[in-house]
């Protein structure tokens, strides 16, 4: 039996997230707290990991794990959110109401994980 669409978009955005850490490191630098270690590496471990992790989503037998490799990082993923509410470097310009709503939208983004399981 297919999966839903939404599956099917859920794992694009994530294979996406991760290709544009490629595309736009600087970015992912500047919204990660500095007592991050090799904060470069870790942009680009961590797309690596949303594109594997987006892509194994794809193949029925590896989609368990990938759900619950995609959930631990938005839970890793929380820290770089706080930070950017604290420091206005990392904040972007946004405005704070919108840092403020990343934080349960990581919540929303670890229950459509979990729908799927």
């Amino acid at each position: 039996m297919a999966a839903p669409w939404h599956y099917y978009f859920m794992a694009s955005l994530y294979v996406l997230a991760g290709i544009l850490h490629f595309i736009y490191p600087a970015i992912y630098m500047r919204i990660m707290p500095a007592w991050i270690p090799s904060r470069k590496g870790m942009v680009y471990l961590s797309g690596v990991l949303e594109i594997a992790l987006g892509a194994a989503l794809f193949f029925p037998r590896a989609n368990e794990p990938a759900l619950y490799g995609i959930m631990i990082l938005l839970v890793l993923f929380l820290p770089v959110h706080t930070h950017m509410l604290r420091n206005e470097k990392a904040s972007m310009g946004l405005p704070s109401w919108v840092l403020l709503l990343r934080i349960p939208l990581q919540g929303l983004l670890i229950y459509w994980c979990y729908t799927y399981l």
